[in-house]
Formats: structure tokens, C-alpha cells, sequence
């Protein structure tokens, strides 16, 4: 059956914040792995979805994974510029990986992105141990833009690379 993408019903986000929680734990990305201050954010869905899109991939009523969608303009926007929508906390269970969820999650949010009229591109951080999720921004058309990379943790060696889809303009 195929994966099918909406957005996280508030019945899930639990389910949704432990998923990612564990994707980011399990693929060692978390600095400071169980004490680190982000794995609060990773489990926050409801938070998330307050000021952004959450969107869920499903398949025969499992939970794959999910991602957050930050519109042009949104607060919760790390890297944005004024006119470029986000995408942030993409994470797909370990079970689930190599099925086509993340490529439809992200696909789903370049889908939103190209339908609002004043978005201008889609933006997205990413680390550099992540390289599978690299393969699916590049087959989906992002280009890594190394002058935006950023380090959200004053003080420590930690990078973010950002990636780039322009859409109009």
C-alpha cells in the first residue's frame, strides 16, 4: 500500500515526538544524546504544530515518520529569509527507512511551498552525518548553500549545513 502524507492528528503526537526523539538518539546526531537540550524540541509536536504544519507518513495506519513545515514568515523558522518557507525535525523510523517516507515527507513540503503564491524557495539545516536525507534534498532539487551554514551552539564544534530550493523569483 502506499505511504500517505497529512498532518499529524493531535492523537499522535506523542507517538510522533517519541519517533523522532529515538531517530535523532538512534543515529547519534544529538550532541549531548539523552540530557541534550534539543530532545525536548524533538518531543514537543504539540508545540511545533502551534506554529507550524506537522505532517505524518502513514502506511496502513502506522506511523513512518514526520516532518515540520515552517511557512514564509513562520516563527519557527531557523534559517528562512523573508519569502522562503522551512523544513525542519525530519525523521523517519528506523524500520521504515528506505521505503519512500522521507522522500514524501520532504516532497510534501516542497509540494506546500510551490502552492503558496508569495514563497520564493524552501529552505532546510541538516547535518553532515545525514547523508541519506542529503540524497533525498538533492534528488529533490536542494542545492547546498555553504554560505547559510550556522551553528545554533555558541561555543561548541557544531555545524548546520543548509540546503536550497528556489521556486520563483
Amino acid at each position: 500500500m502506499d505511504i500517505h502524507i497529512r498532518r499529524a492528528d493531535p492523537t499522535e503526537y506523542d507517538r510522533l515526538g517519541d519517533l523522532t526523539a529515538q531517530a535523532y538518539l538512534q543515529d547519534g546526531l544529538l550532541t549531548f544524546g539523552e540530557s541534550d537540550w534539543y530532545l525536548g524540541e524533538l518531543r514537543d509536536v504539540a508545540k511545533r504544530a502551534a506554529a507550524a504544519d506537522v505532517l505524518v507518513a502513514t502506511r496502513d495506519g502506522h506511523l513512518l515518520g514526520g516532518v515540520t513545515y515552517v511557512p514564509s514568515g513562520g516563527p519557527m523558522a531557523d534559517l528562512a529569509r523573508p519569502g522562503e518557507a522551512e523544513i525542519r525535525m525530519l525523521a523517519v523510523a528506523r524500520a521504515a527507512r528506505g521505503q519512500g517516507a522521507g522522500e514524501a515527507l520532504v516532497q510534501a513540503c516542497v509540494d506546500r511551498a510551490k502552492a503558496a503564491s508569495d514563497c520564493t524557495g524552501i529552505v532546510l539545516c541538516t547535518q553532515s552525518a545525514m547523508h541519506a536525507a542529503h540524497r533525498i534534498y538533492e534528488r529533490l532539487g536542494f542545492t547546498r548553500a555553504p554560505e547559510r551554514d550556522w551553528n545554533p551552539i555558541p561555543g561548541e564544534e557544531f555545524t548546520l549545513l543548509a540546503y536550497a530550493l528556489p521556486l520563483r523569483g
